[in-house]
């Protein structure tokens, strides 16, 4: 696996625990009834899994661009 692609599964990897801990922080607030601060943390929850999709995203390309070019390299 290139380097590239395993930072961003890494990255990937770290945004979805954040998500996780927001998404707790939301069930925690709102079953304390503090509805405003529930709808924050799972707005910010909804943020990290965004970034941890471009991350996966980013990750397959690199995949693909180092595979691809191994796979050139062998068919000279």
């Amino acid at each position: 696996m290139s380097k590239q692609a395993a930072e961003h599964h890494q990255k990937a990897a770290e945004h979805h625990e954040h998500a996780g801990k927001h998404h707790r922080e939301a069930a925690r607030h709102y079953e304390g009834g503090d509805h405003e601060a529930a709808a924050h943390h799972a707005q910010s929850a909804q943020g990290h899994l965004h970034h941890a999709t471009h991350h996966t995203t980013e990750a397959a390309k690199a995949h693909v661009e180092h595979h691809g070019q191994k796979a050139k390299a062998a068919g000279k």
